[in-house]
């Protein structure tokens, strides 16, 4: 697969509508769903030798095991609605989520990122940054952020 689309998928309404949205502007177009997640390994670095360890594992285990079910259920969704999508899990311990988008965006030689986006604004999107604006704010790569449904047709009657 050449140049593909990546697109960021957390399952949420927002990424549905994303993907949605990717297949009705690029229909056919070659995608990789990804979902990035973080793993449990550094707080397991703190447990080591202690019994719990052991538990911590099968849980990250699990997560990784639903990390990978989400992105497949991306990769059905885009493939259902046009798309030759495939599914991709990035585990990003010590990184935040947009720097993994960037960075599996560099590896693909992606020809766009697709993400949705939640509208976030005033002190919540201070403290908790979006993921949308740091992946624009970090590449060089054309960049397509959508709108959730509600966020649109606020900005709409506001208008």
């Amino acid at each position: 697969m050449s140049t593909p689309i990546l697109i960021a998928y957390d399952g949420s309404p927002d990424a549905r509508h994303a993907i949605e949205e990717t297949a009705r502007l690029f229909p056919g177009a070659s995608a990789v769903v990804l979902y990035a997640r973080q793993p449990l390994e550094s707080l397991a670095a703190h447990l080591e030798g202690h019994p719990a360890l052991e538990d911590l594992r099968d849980i990250d285990a699990k997560t990784f095991d639903a990390s990978e079910r989400l992105a497949a259920e991306g990769a059905e969704r885009a493939r259902a609605l046009g798309l030759k999508a495939e599914p991709r899990v990035a585990s990003i311990p010590e990184e935040i989520v947009a720097d993994a988008i960037v960075d599996v965006a560099e590896e693909l030689d992606a020809s766009l990122i697709v993400l949705g986006s939640r509208g976030r604004h005033g002190v919540r999107a201070v403290l908790s940054g979006s993921t949308s604006t740091r992946v624009v704010h970090s590449t060089g790569r054309p960049t397509l952020v959508i709108p959730s449904t509600p966020l649109a047709a606020a900005r709409r009657a506001d208008r």
